[in-house]
């Protein structure tokens, strides 16, 4: 996909990451002086993924693209301040799924088509959907919270994050459709560009 040519440059794009990666962590020290583990919890997950690069290559400028990180630190905050919780909470989700595909991208040998890393994103939304659920569902059990009340807010959630999960994947694909240098070489196969 040739992520790391969509940004400024690598290290004001680090700055801006480790910025939103502090902001992240805010979050789940506020998460868990407030008395919510789970999403401190969360919250502390999507920092460590997003600082994952820079620990395996040992350098502090390998990062994600900051936009992609601002959708993460923008989701723990508006779910913080209680700006539309639940919304906020799918695109956490939905974020931290992308943050996997790109950091796959980028970092491992693993080479992803732009439309296949959009479904495959999706995917991995619906994943990390049904993980949070059954940690919700011992949240509940074992610590009293309420998370799951009945099997129909279940099912809704179910849907609801994987819209979201296209949506985010939408905005990723015009992303870097739109900010993919003129000189980035496309990965084909047979001949038929892979977008």
């Amino acid at each position: 996909m040739a992520l790391n040519a969509l940004t400024p440059s690598e290290r004001s794009n680090a700055i801006a990451g480790w910025a939103l990666v502090a902001v992240l962590s805010l979050g789940a020290v506020e998460g868990v002086l407030r008395g919510s583990l789970l999403w401190g919890g969360f919250s502390l997950l999507l920092a460590l993924v997003a600082s994952l690069p820079a620990l395996a290559t040992r350098s502090r400028t390998a990062m994600v693209p900051w936009p992609l990180l601002f959708c993460a630190a923008a989701a723990i905050v508006a779910r913080a301040v209680g700006l539309y919780p639940e919304v906020a909470g799918y695109v956490a989700i939905a974020t931290l799924a992308f943050l996997v595909v790109v950091e796959l991208d980028l970092y491992t040998s693993v080479e992803l088509g732009r439309r296949f890393a959009v479904g495959f994103g999706v995917l991995t939304t619906m994943a990390l959907e049904a993980l949070w659920i059954v940690a919700q569902f011992y949240s509940d059990r074992w610590l009293g919270t309420e998370f799951l009340s009945t099997q129909t807010e279940l099912q809704e959630d179910i849907v609801l994050v994987t819209l979201v999960g296209f949506a985010v994947g939408a905005v990723f694909y015009w992303y870097f459709d739109r900010f993919d240098p003129a000189e980035t070489v496309r990965r084909s196969g047979n001949g038929v560009d892979s977008r």
